[in-house]
């Protein structure tokens, strides 16, 4: 069974260029927030510090594909799916769309679980 997720977000001044348009890393920060919020709604975070050892869990691969421009203060929703799922890593997919349902763009994040050893190694 895949796991879903859907996120609804407004465009923040910050997040755009002097046209208006929201700026491309931004959305890499979209598949990020929507993740740590897709955590939340398990009831976890993703501080994981409780663990012994303290797990952490790095980026291995980010990419995003652009389809059309986002702009200052419109509505998009994010739309997250746990694509696989393995003992130690996740790979998500992302799919973000206007309110109307225009995709504006996908993009895909693999993560792994990590334990931070005391002596710094991983």
């Amino acid at each position: 069974m895949a796991f879903e997720f859907h996120l609804r977000r407004r465009v923040e001044f910050a997040e755009t260029d002097a046209a208006g348009i929201v700026h491309f890393s931004n959305f890499f920060r979209y598949m990020e927030a929507a993740e740590h919020a897709f955590i939340r709604s398990l009831g976890f975070s993703v501080m994981l510090d409780a663990f012994d050892p303290p797990l952490g869990f790095p980026r291995v691969h980010a990419d995003c594909d652009y389809r059309a421009p986002l702009r200052f203060e419109e509505e998009f929703d994010i739309h997250l799916l746990v694509r696989e799922k393995r003992t130690r890593s996740l790979a998500y997919h992302f799919r973000f769309r206007r309110l109307d349902g225009t995709e504006v763009a996908r993009g895909n994040l693999a993560v792994v679980c990590v334990a931070h050893q005391p002596d710094g190694h991983l």
